[in-house]
């Protein structure tokens, strides 16, 4: 390809703070899901982050960003797999959608796929569980997604 010359832009609105999440634990305006990996998400492998409880935050779904790429070739899978992969993981067309990580970086690697999809309105909690996980104050569940 030609190179090309890319610009960004921050648009806020696409980004969510810990007040917002905790307030859609309430509300349920929005779906929240976890890119992290089925382990570190249901809480049975131990946390990578010193003093973070293992788990998830409350109501969250779950796909891991691994499973939007082809394991051979790096590569993401085609927009009729991740189609698939984002129904399986129990989200909702239609509804707004939030991605959170561990950090707030693989929580993106969903965003490019929903882009991919056409669908350029997925936020990100960047504090992720970077941030929830270390507040005993704040609810946090184990095991599956429900």
């Amino acid at each position: 390809p030609a190179p090309a010359r890319f610009a960004a832009g921050f648009r806020p609105a696409l980004v969510r703070s810990l007040g917002n999440i905790s307030a859609n634990l309430q509300s349920g305006a929005e779906q929240v899901i976890d890119a992290r990996a089925a382990g570190r998400f249901n809480g049975s492998v131990e946390e990578t982050w010193p003093g973070r409880r293992p788990g998830h935050i409350p109501g969250n779904l779950n796909l891991p960003f691994s499973d939007l790429l082809d394991p051979e070739t790096g590569r993401m899978w085609p927009e009729h797999r991740l189609a698939t992969l984002f129904d399986s993981a129990g989200v909702e067309s239609g509804r707004p959608l939030v991605a959170t990580c561990g950090s707030g970086v693989t929580a993106c690697v969903l965003a490019l796929a929903k882009h991919r999809l056409g669908d350029d309105t997925m936020a990100i909690y960047d504090g992720s569980w970077c941030e929830w996980g270390l507040r005993a104050d704040l609810p946090a569940e184990t095991g599956p997604a429900r």
